[in-house]
């Protein structure tokens, strides 16, 4: 298995935290939206977020392929969903960025998400035999998710 560097370096390490999800099977798709929408808020505030969009109160804004996404109520844009399972997955995350912070020494209410990424991982593909022999590819492709905290 390869090593997967961070595509971000802080300025100053010790006033950083960063946690990354590796191969999680999730929409790619959902990771990167929600990706978007937490950079640049505060820990606890992301932690709120996604909790919110488990339980179907905040949708996540969809900014790409979004012409046939249903309209939800959200201030500034259109079209949103409530990608669920990408969301408990990315809430793992960030409680790990959360303990990574406390194991520091960091005040995790000062962190603010200054890097959240999305990336492709590995596709699995396994055979579904079909009628006359055939056989047709199920692909599961997997996301891998990487965050950094700095205290400003």
């Amino acid at each position: 298995m390869a090593r997967i560097a961070y595509s971000y370096k802080p300025v100053d390490e010790t006033k950083a935290v960063r946690a990354m999800g590796y191969e999680i099977p999730m929409s790619f798709k959902h990771a990167v939206e929600i990706c978007r929408e937490l950079k640049g808020k505060k820990v606890p505030q992301a932690m709120s977020f996604l909790e919110g969009v488990i339980a179907m109160r905040f949708p996540v804004p969809m900014r790409r392929h979004k012409k046939k996404v249903a309209h939800k109520n959200i201030s500034g844009w259109y079209a949103g969903r409530y990608p669920q399972k990408a969301a408990k997955e990315i809430l793992k995350v960030i409680k790990n960025l959360k303990s990574n912070a406390e194991y520091k020494g960091l005040n995790v209410d000062d962190l603010i998400i200054v890097h959240a990424q999305a990336k492709k991982g590995r596709t699995i593909v396994r055979y579904t035999p079909r009628a006359f022999g055939r056989a047709v590819p199920k692909r599961k492709l997997l996301t891998t998710v990487e965050f950094i905290a700095e205290v400003k």
